[in-house]
């Protein structure tokens, strides 16, 4: 086994706009951390919102962890600040907000499925 190969320079990788299914994310920006090339998609990212910023809600059909790297983001209502951990179980529905900004650390195993609230 060769390291290198699993081993991924954030800091030398520049922060791409989050498109999902040709719609735009206004202030979302992403880095991918690992890219699953049997799905075709990553399934560990940087995810950076700016002040305002929000993405939809939507359920997660195989469960999702967020690590709060920066600033402070709300979920369900409740404010995660940096050092926050959530898991969201597999099925579990939210959408995530941010009034002032955040950087967080996604683990998503399966592809997210928007949802209306």
């Amino acid at each position: 086994m060769n390291i290198q190969n699993y081993i991924t320079h954030s800091e030398a990788k520049e922060w791409q706009p989050l498109i999902e299914n040709g719609v735009y994310y206004h202030g979302l920006f992403v880095k991918s951390l690992r890219f699953d090339e049997a799905t075709q998609r990553s399934k560990t990212i940087l995810l950076r919102f700016d002040a305002g910023a929000s993405y939809p809600y939507h359920n997660h059909p195989a469960g999702e962890e967020i690590f709060v790297l920066e600033g402070q983001c709300e979920i369900h209502g409740e404010k995660l600040k940096k050092g926050d951990f959530l898991y969201t179980p597999p099925s579990g529905k939210h959408g995530v907000k941010s009034e002032i900004g955040c950087t967080l650390l996604l683990s998503i195993p399966e592809e997210v499925e928007l949802l209306s609230e």
